[in-house]
């Protein structure tokens, strides 16, 4: 069955947001967790995508749009539907979506331990770099940005 990525209410997929904050809650203290609930993912500024599969939501990703950058906020793959590419899939979509509304920054936050996030964000042409927005600096969180092109 094919999978598609399309636009949801976050509340659609709390079970995978739950599941996304009990994850992050095993690798970083409270202080350094920056989890935005459904509620705040549900606001004017925000798209929230799902990936699907035989209409159940298997992979969720967003992005915060602000007047010069977007940034990224809970990518998220469940182990059991990883290997399909589909964080890479969401955030070819969320970048698009950037893009179809002028931006050309996006930036995400995620920590020292999200080896395999911070791996694929790499691969995805991010770059490290400091603190932006509300953050403040910490050592339990990684930075990264990359600009986008229409020629992407």
């Amino acid at each position: 069955m094919p999978v598609t990525i399309e636009k949801i209410n976050p509340l659609e997929a709390q079970h995978l947001i739950n599941e996304l904050d009990a994850y992050q809650s095993t690798l970083y203290p409270p202080d350094s967790l920056h989890l935005d609930s459904a509620e705040t993912l549900s606001t004017a500024n925000v798209s929230f995508y799902g990936a699907k599969e035989n209409e159940q939501i298997i992979a969720i990703g967003a992005v915060k749009m602000f007047e010069d950058y977007g940034e990224i906020k809970r990518i998220y793959v469940p182990v059991a539907h990883r290997g399909k590419q589909l964080a890479q899939k969401i955030m070819a979509v969320l970048e698009s979506e950037l893009l179809a509304k002028q931006i050309y920054c996006s930036r995400l936050e995620t920590g020292p331990a999200s080896k395999d996030a911070i791996s694929l964000y790499s691969k995805l042409g991010y770059i490290e770099r400091g603190p932006f927005g509300s953050y403040k600096p910490d050592p339990l969180s990684t930075f990264m940005e990359k600009k986008l092109d229409a020629k992407n």
